[in-house]
């Protein structure tokens, strides 16, 4: 494949791309300081052991193949076949999610009814799914300029103007919303609903691998990878931290109605700040962070699929790339997928719905695809140490082991309690309690066989 030579500050915009959302400003804030607690806890219990672990393997083994390589190379093609369908499967119904909330976000700007349009949200989920589907053919140059483009003016801008915005409302003499306490930086732990936060909150912060598969475009990757993840492991737990905790300062928790829309939730954050020219353009800008978000995705865990398909794992169809080297039939039929994913928008009793089955669905399968991550980490030192390791966690086997078994506490965590039902489902009543598990156990079950039946299919035909 042509290189395209990506360095240091494309890649960090990439990571930054692929992690941070500012959708999940307002619904933090609501927990006030403890937001606090809550990142900085997800930060160093998953995220920082998943960002050193990338970086390390993808130090290793700087070579095409993202997860499919690291997981083949330790455990076998069988496994880093499974680990890279489900980054691919935990994708597809988590677009939904974001598309949602550009199209109520983008309805928010110029006709807010229309953010309870079936019709509406369903037709932005597919401009949005063709739209960025169709750029993506044209290259990874273009993609990693869009991106950085995007993610500057969409996610790090925006985040930095509400946080700057808060210190001057606070800096001009206005009392905060939340007064300090030092018992306010600790949550209640023996609330379930702490428990769900601090699960979402490790999901939100989920992504920091999805790069890897662009590793062979990376210029000097032993070097550059690990720089980047380091550098965009500070802006993503900085501007989380401080972003919600602005708005928590400057917007009293209880008004924040985030049934209304993240749109409306800024909108009260610059009425109160007397700036509310601002919430338009803002509003704008999230929905471009928003697309940049979906844009990075499409192109990531695709390519790692595409890898599969190249050694046979999949029909010989999924292999084709076009004259740019994009694997043009697997994005075709993964915007059919989103597509028909998205439809559930039109059935279900509500688009607020619709967003909980996305969401937890997704959540389940990309916690699937950590352990396997985190396991493929420590089998690769333990079964090669004689590969290169420009980057290196300290502490020999101890050191990684460590690393790669609070990751997996954390995702099995996150996991358990991604089966429990939000609020709103428990207060309809039992039956939609056991509605609810029920559907998601038989959908992470139904999706994780997938990968299984590809794999009788390859060997059935002598492949493996």
């Amino acid at each position: 494949m042509k290189s395209a030579h990506l360095g240091v500050f494309t890649l960090t915009m990439l990571n930054v791309a692929a992690v941070l959302s500012i959708v999940n400003f307002p619904a933090q804030a609501e927990y006030g300081y403890t937001i606090v607690f809550f990142i900085t806890c997800s930060a160093l219990t998953f995220f920082i052991p998943s960002a050193l672990v990338s970086a390390e393997i993808a130090s290793a083994l700087p070579k095409s193949g993202g997860l499919y390589l690291w997981g083949k190379t330790a455990f076998g093609p069988e496994v880093g076949f499974v680990t890279v369908c489900m980054q691919w499967f935990n994708s597809l119904p988590w677009y939904g999610t974001v598309m949602t909330f550009i199209a109520t976000t983008f309805a928010y700007v110029f006709q807010p009814e229309l953010a309870n349009n079936k019709l509406f949200v369903y037709g932005i989920i597919l401009a949005v799914t063709w739209g960025c589907t169709i750029v993506n053919l044209f290259g990874v140059e273009l993609y990693a300029k869009l991106s950085s483009i995007g993610v500057i003016g969409g996610t790090i801008f925006p985040a930095l103007l509400i946080i700057v915005l808060a210190v001057v409302f606070l800096l001009s003499g206005h009392a905060p919303a939340i007064p300090f306490h030092t018992k306010e930086l600790f949550p209640n732990l023996d609330n379930i609903n702490q428990w769900m936060l601090l699960a979402g909150m490790m999901v939100s912060l989920a992504g920091i691998d999805m790069t890897a598969l662009h590793i062979t475009d990376v210029n000097k990757p032993q070097k550059n990878y690990p720089l980047a993840i380091l550098y965009s492991s500070i802006l993503i737990i900085g501007i989380s931290i401080a972003g919600a905790l602005a708005i928590a300062l400057v917007v009293p928790p209880k008004t924040l109605n985030m049934a209304a829309g993240t749109g409306e939730a800024f909108h009260r954050l610059f009425m109160v700040m007397q700036v509310e020219f601002l919430t338009i353009p803002v509003c704008l800008l999230l929905c471009l962070g928003a697309i940049t978000t979906v844009f990075t995705w499409l192109l990531g865990p695709s390519r790692g699929l595409w890898q599969t398909a190249h050694e046979g794992l999949l029909p010989h169809f999924f292999a084709k790339v076009n004259k740019n080297h994009i694997p043009v039939n697997i994005l075709l039929i993964q915007a059919g997928l989103i597509s028909l994913l998205a439809s559930v928008v039109l059935i279900m009793p509500s688009i607020g719905s619709a967003f909980w089955v996305f969401m937890a669905l997704s959540a389940q399968l990309y916690m699937i695809m950590y352990l396997l991550m985190f396991a493929a980490a420590w089998q690769l030192r333990r079964k090669h140490p004689e590969l290169p390791r420009p980057f290196k966690i300290p502490g020999n086997l101890w050191g990684i082991g460590t690393v790669c078994f609070l990751g997996m506490a954390t995702a099995l965590l996150a996991m358990l309690a991604g089966y429990i039902p939000p609020p709103a489902i428990r207060a309809l009543g039992v039956k939609h309690i056991i509605l609810y598990t029920g559907l998601l156990i038989i959908g992470t079950l139904v999706v994780f066989s997938l990968p299984f039946l590809a794999l009788w299919r390859a060997k059935k035909q002598h492949k493996l």
